[in-house]
This record gives structure tokens, sequence and C-alpha cells, in this order.
């Protein structure tokens, strides 16, 4: 089996596009390694808590919106994120 190899000209496209933004990478900030190895099932404890809250967050309603029937410019956002109108997860929280 042989190794994956990318085409000539896409690696000339990387290193164009690497040298382009090289004077940038100075301002943009950098995440440390972790200085312990994280275990799987503590990864998995915090992915469900921040889950539960995403989705704890996407039914409560905010104070002093009403529903309305107009149309909805979101309704397919909503409905692929579990989402309610007029909630904490719509203003952005």
């Amino acid at each position: 089996k042989k190794p994956f190899c990318l085409p000539p000209h896409c690696v000339v496209v990387a290193m164009r596009f690497l040298h382009l933004i090289k004077p940038v990478m100075c301002v943009l900030p950098e995440v440390r390694s972790p200085e312990r190895n994280v275990q799987f099932k503590e990864r998995m404890m915090w992915t469900i808590i921040t889950l539960l809250i995403f989705l704890v967050c996407c039914q409560i309603p905010l104070y002093g919106i009403r529903s309305s029937s107009s149309a909805d410019p979101f309704y397919w956002m909503r409905v692929i994120l579990a989402s309610n109108r007029g909630t904490l997860m719509e203003l952005g929280i």
C-alpha cells in the first residue's frame, strides 16, 4: 500500500498560503498543549455537560418575547439545532 501523497501543485499552493499568513501568525493566539493526559472519561463528561447546557438553553424562553405567526427565516436552523423560537440559544447565549 502506497503512502498518501499530495500532487505537486497542491503542495505549491499550500506553501504559498503558509508564506502569505506567516506575518499574521505572530498575532494569532496559540493553544498550549495539555500539561497532563486528559482521560477519555473526563472528556466524555465535559462533552455531555456541555451538550446538556446547550439543550437546556434551546428550551428556556426569553421573558417578553412573544411568538408570532410571521415568517421564520431560521426555521430550518432551529430544526437542525433542536431549538425553539424566542429562546436563550436564539439570543446567542
